[in-house]
């Protein structure tokens, strides 16, 4: 798999065995289906269990056609996430900005001359540590970070406030399946690190190729399946009696080795 960045023998390591109220809210089903209509980027539909009368059936249907998630939810979470506001069964959680493609990072790494270095947050619910992320990865000159569409925090009011406003300066795409888009990454020729317990220093570690890093959830790390596609796994070693940073701080460590391989 050379792809266009000539994937070149690197050396490899034997790697381990495998081992809120936050979104930008629109209310009602009116205001929804014009949402819908407008294209903007929508990371959820919420609809309220067992409703589906109506023009609920139709934001139901055209958000499935768009491939965007329909939750069903208690009338007490959609009491909490309007406010108040009449919600007549139905809420959306639009994104602060419109998301990228991956195809967008390797063009802006391409526009800027660089080998392409792009990071996947593998299940991140928390937005703080998603905005703190998209800072870091903007600080270390990241091409991008991608999310999945499922079981993960996407660009929410919350998020763009800690990125401090690198959301405005770094693409955030947003996939349906993680290991098809690294198989894909794989083929144009980027190299994949997992950034786990258990591996090769990252200090030790070339970095300074095409580079996709992943980090993986608060609770859960890296998944399997995604460690196994890996090239190399990674580590931070810990000196004290804790034993993990959160994924920002994580992700804030190792980029910035990245960006100071790639500098040097």
């Amino acid at each position: 798999m050379n792809g266009k960045y000539g994937r070149k023998p690197l050396q490899r390591h034997n790697k381990p065995e495998p081992e809120a109220r936050t979104a930008s809210y629109v209310i009602g089903r009116n205001a929804v289906s014009e949402l819908l209509k407008s294209g903007r980027d929508i990371d959820k539909i919420y609809i309220k269990k067992g409703e589906r009368t109506g023009s609920v059936t139709v934001i139901a249907a055209e958000a499935i056609k768009r491939g965007i998630p329909v939750i069903d939810a208690e009338n007490s979470k959609l009491d909490f996430m309007a406010c108040g506001q009449p919600h007549q069964g139905v809420v959306a959680s639009a994104a602060v900005k419109d998301y990228a493609t991956v195809d967008d990072m390797l063009k802006l790494a391409e526009d800027r001359g660089e080998k392409p270095l792009i990071v996947i947050a593998d299940g991140i619910e928390d937005p703080q540590n998603l905005g703190a992320l998209i800072r870091a990865a903007e600080c270390a000159g990241a091409h991008g970070i991608i999310i999945p569409k499922r079981r993960a925090v996407g660009l929410t009011d919350t998020v763009g406030k800690a990125s401090a406003g690198a959301v405005e300066y770094v693409p955030v795409a947003k996939v349906a399946n993680l290991a098809q888009t690294v198989d894909e990454l794989k083929e144009k020729g980027l190299w994949i690190f997992a950034a786990e317990a258990g591996g090769t220093p990252f200090y030790k570690t070339d970095m300074s190729c095409p580079a996709v890093i992943i980090l993986g959830s608060e609770g859960f790390g890296v998944s399997r399946l995604l460690k196994d596609k890996s090239d190399f796994i990674i580590s931070i070693p810990m000196y004290g009696k804790i034993n993990s940073l959160n994924v920002s701080a994580a992700g804030a460590v190792v980029l910035n080795e990245a960006a100071r391989q790639r500098h040097s």
